[in-house]
């Protein structure tokens, strides 16, 4: 139970390191990106310096000025060693005027390692020389210390000789006997010197650790990952080294750090597993950040480099012309026999659309042929719909014709004989009265108008339901109770019939024309369909039903 909660812990603490992690790939597009834009970076930090200038005082006092000084310093010293020199020059008048040894001391410390950085070896040296290090402050032997470091450091970029390297690691040492132990900048240091002593287990941790602590727009991020691709560099790591020197070159540009020696160490892994581009790349990039910010050293160090990468990438140039060549007179035989292949596919090509356009012209006369005949089934079948219709119409109304007429004979041989009994009987009075009254009419019309709705609606059951909805909602006809039919609906009904008259409807309905017009007009007029196509459509209702 104890080593599970053990495991769990080392989790916890390792969960930040892996957050941070990132396929190598990725790292390098990454990079790819920050090179293509790298000049974009620069010009940042060059407007925020301009930004910087612009906020300077004509009244500032030798104190305030040495220290706007020394800010544009600290900006120029890893984008432009000639700028910053220039700076550190005016914070030297202004220390003599103002004789204050421990501003003029800390200037001269700042001139040495710009001096040296840029390849002025013996007037760095000589300024070290003339500093007393027992007349300086407590607070300035770290920057004393640094002097010397890096006046080493890049010395030995042009001799290789182990003296150099353990003056390297003596000034180191003695750096570190004057750090806080507890900043930044001393455990950096005690990790070099771990890993001057070919120590590498502890320095990777520790430098992890920092690694998941520390914002990549930090200027110490650079430093932390370049120290891990040199400890996986030790370790024989490839994919380790590939991967920290990445980091630290994209942090490094686009901080507009142009002392850059990551991207060399990546231009020689490149180098090392085959990638003669990537490295050729590389190389250039490196070589410009370094003309651009005067630093001799890195120049001279990435210039051996170069010339081996350069030799290289030329003669893979070269074979590539070569291949090219071979490419090009292979492509251009194929050329000739594709001209070959076009022209031959060319008359196919033609015979085949001859072909195509007799085929088409033949299909267009088949098509119209079939539109034809489709047209005159369709007007076929429509002959015989109304045939159909007009046979069942006129089958249902013979026989109701029939039967009406003969029970209209019967009623007149009925009226007749109370006719004949009344003047028999002499009653007069009675006949005039009978004679006068309109009520038989009354009766029989409306005998008429139902044996019409009868008919009607047997042959076109659902005409109501349908012609109901031709109209908008609001507008639909409700029939009263035991009605069958209204006036509005007998009007249409005999237009479904096919007697569209206004005079003839009128006559049959015992109405004046115009009402009937008024009746036709309201009906278009509530119609949910086009005014001008409803009675066209009120002809057409029933006709699924007579098909079905």
């Amino acid at each position: 139970m104890k080593n599970y909660y053990l495991f769990l812990i080392l989790i916890l603490i390792k969960f930040p390191v892996f957050a941070l992690e990132k396929k190598t790939d990725v790292i390098l597009k990454e990079l790819n990106e920050a090179i293509k834009n790298k000049q974009h970076y620069v010009k940042i930090k060059e407007e925020r310096i301009l930004n910087f200038k612009k906020i300077k005082s004509e009244n500032l006092t030798k104190e305030q000025e040495y220290n706007y000084n020394k800010t544009l310093y600290l900006e120029y010293q890893k984008l432009n060693t000639d700028s910053a020199i220039q700076y550190v020059k005016k914070n030297l008048r202004i220390a003599t005027e103002l004789q204050n040894k421990e501003l003029l001391n800390l200037a001269q410390l700042q001139l040495v390692t710009l001096y040296s950085s840029s390849g002025k070896y013996r007037e760095s040296e000589a300024i070290l020389k003339s500093i007393n290090k027992k007349n300086l402050e407590h607070s300035q032997l770290p920057n004393y210390y640094i002097s010397y470091r890096e006046f080493f450091e890049h010395y030995a970029a042009n001799s290789y000789s182990l003296e150099y390297r353990k003056q390297i690691g003596k000034y180191r040492d003695s750096l570190l006997s004057v750090l806080d132990k507890n900043t930044l900048d001393y455990q950096i240091n005690r990790i070099q010197q771990d890993i001057f002593n070919k120590k590498f287990e502890k320095p990777k941790s520790q430098l992890l650790g920092l690694l998941a602590k520390t914002k990549q727009e930090n200027p110490q991020y650079a430093m932390i990952t370049y120290l891990l691709g040199k400890i996986a560099e030790a370790m024989h790591d490839l994919e380790s080294r590939k991967k920290y020197y990445a980091l630290s070159a994209t942090s490094d540009i686009k901080n507009a750090n142009k002392d850059n020696a990551s991207l060399q160490e990546l231009a020689l892994v490149f180098y090392e597993i085959g990638d003669v581009d990537m490295a050729y790349k590389l190389t250039q990039s490196a070589i410009e950040d370094a003309l651009y910010c005067n630093v001799q050293f890195r120049t001279l160090l990435m210039s051996e480099v170069y010339s081996i990468i350069n030799t290289v990438y030329q003669e893979r140039e070269a074979q590539r012309k070569s291949e090219l060549q071979i490419y090009l007179l292979c492509i251009s035989l194929l050329s000739l026999f594709l001209l070959v292949a076009i022209i031959y596919v060319y008359k196919q090509m033609k015979k085949v659309s001859r072909i195509r356009t007799e085929l088409y012209e033949t299909s267009q006369k088949l098509a119209e042929l079939n539109k034809d005949i489709t047209e005159t089934n369709s007007q076929l079948q429509e002959s015989n719909l109304q045939l159909s219709e007009s046979n069942l119409v006129k089958e249902e109304y013979i026989a109701h014709f029939f039967n009406l007429c003969s029970t209209y004979i019967n009623k007149l041989e009925n009226y007749r004989i109370i006719l004949n009994k009344k003047a028999t009987a002499k009653q007069f009075d009675e006949i005039y009265k009978i004679l006068k009254s309109t009520t038989l009419v009354d009766n029989e019309l409306e005998e008429l108008y139902k044996n019409f709705d009868i008919i009607f609606l047997n042959l076109y059951p659902t005409f109501v339901k349908d012609f109901n909805a031709l109209l908008i909602s609001e507008e639909q006809i409700v029939l009263k109770q035991n009605e069958l039919l209204n006036t509005e609906l007998r009007i249409f009904a005999l237009i479904r019939l096919g007697i569209t008259d206004s005079v003839k409807i009128a006559a049959f309905l015992r109405y004046s024309l115009s009402t009937i017009y008024n009746y036709r007009t309201r009906a278009r007029n509530k119609a949910a369909v086009s005014r001008n196509d409803f009675e066209e459509m009120v002809m057409k209702i029933g006709i699924m039903s007579l098909k079905a």
